[in-house]
């Protein structure tokens, strides 16, 4: 699933007419970028969920033939925000566990890596990155030992102690069970609390990522993006 859905508020006066999911970088829209990975990676099915210019954001993806996937479009009157969007589009998904992502990052995250993680029963595993200057005091600490019972060496994310490494900021990629969301009415929900009871409950896990990775929520963040790829600074 690729969360497509907000308003891109901070990214004003470039979002007014373009969801933001649709700004260029390198000259080719953000969520192009990610359907190009996820085919790459044999994710064949993928779900949009789109609110904030709707419209444009399901004409550019069509049925998704043209990446060599099958896209399904889940329309939300208004922004749910990530869990209550998720939750809205289980319809779109089966029983088993999911890969989300955010369609506002860009990344060269190896998202192949995830297509046979299983996380925990009711739980996720999550993606940490550094923490970015607009974010510097991160989400969420990677436990220092992966522990008795983690899957695939993924390590517990813990509340912070002694025990825990310093904090790191949720990249907006991870894999998800479905039982997460099912209780959850179709509206207005954050993932910060799903994510808090899970580490409560053991459930969730993560891993950490040092490669490439850029939240792409201000026109500056989009202009210095872009700059790393045409040294001359011209937005695609």
């Amino acid at each position: 699933m690729i969360l497509a859905a907000g308003r891109g508020e901070r990214m004003k006066p470039l979002t007014d007419l373009t969801p933001k999911p649709l700004l260029k970088v390198g000259g080719t829209p953000l969520i192009e970028h990610h359907l190009r990975r996820l085919a790459s990676a044999g994710f064949n099915n993928i779900v949009v969920n789109a609110s904030h210019h709707a419209d444009q954001v399901a004409a550019f993806c069509g049925d998704g033939s043209q990446w060599g996937v099958s896209i399904q479009i889940s329309r939300e009157r208004y922004p749910l925000e990530t869990a209550g969007g998720i939750a809205q589009a289980l319809p779109f998904l089966d029983d088993q566990p999911f890969m989300v992502i955010n369609g506002d990052i860009y990344t060269d995250y190896p998202v192949a890596a995830l297509a046979d993680v299983v996380p925990r029963p009711g739980g996720a595993h999550i993606v940490l990155v550094d923490n970015p200057p607009h974010h510097p005091g991160g989400d969420f600490s990677l436990a220092e030992e992966a522990g008795e019972g983690s899957l695939h060496g993924e390590q517990p994310i813990t509340p912070s102690s002694q025990e825990a490494r310093a904090p790191l900021t949720y990249a907006g990629i991870g894999v998800f069970s479905p039982t997460m969301f099912k209780t959850l009415p179709a509206d207005v929900y954050p993932l910060r609390p799903l994510l808090e009871q899970a580490i409560i409950e053991h459930r969730l896990t993560g891993e950490y990522y040092p490669g490439m990775w850029e939240d792409v929520g201000t026109p500056e963040r989009l202009k210095v993006l872009n700059a790393a790829f045409d040294p001359d600074g011209r937005s695609g």
